[in-house]
């Protein structure tokens, strides 16, 4: 499981950013639309919470968890996100009726799905600054990047297979 030191790193870092593409990775016939997602909450147990539009086919038709990619990103900020995780169509009262009482949702429109992500994956990039190197340095990094396929500002946070495969 994330760490707590790595799982606030990366709920300051959604909360900064807030806005991600949300990625709908099954592989079945019916999936949720890919769409830009406006995140709600991150929680002490990793999950990402958010609204998607409601497809037009009946919400039972979908599988209740499937695999997700998330890509957060803002323009002008140093630095972005990839997530990938679990994610599940949320429509227990309880948890919905959760997060009213907390102040975090209002009450959900008819026209949006309530899901959230189990983040399994992190990969953090920080944006080089703009530096302008002569074309020799430009062609000496360039390189260097492909034979030893480094990235800079790469950072990947993975949580413990251990209980990915016991829930």
């Amino acid at each position: 499981m994330l760490n707590y030191t790595n799982l606030l790193f990366l709920q300051s870092k959604i909360q900064n950013l807030g806005t991600a593409l949300f990625f709908s990775e099954q592989v079945s016939l019916l999936k949720m639309p890919t769409s830009v997602v406006n995140v709600l909450k991150v929680d002490d147990l990793g999950q990402a919470w958010f609204l998607v539009p409601r497809p037009g086919q009946a919400l039972h038709e979908f599988d209740r968890d499937f695999p997700t990619r998330l890509e957060f990103f803002r323009k002008g900020s140093p630095y972005y996100l990839h997530v990938m995780g679990k994610a599940f169509i949320v429509n227990d009262p309880e948890e919905i009726n959760g997060l009213i009482a907390d102040g975090i949702l209002q009450q959900p429109a008819d026209n949006k799905v309530l899901i959230k992500v189990k983040m399994l994956k992190a990969e953090y990039f920080e944006s080089l600054p703009d530096i302008r190197l002569h074309w020799w340095q430009e062609l000496k990094v360039q390189v260097t990047s492909w034979l030893f396929n480094t990235r800079p500002g790469y950072r990947p946070y993975q949580v413990d297979p251990q209980l990915v495969f016991s829930s």
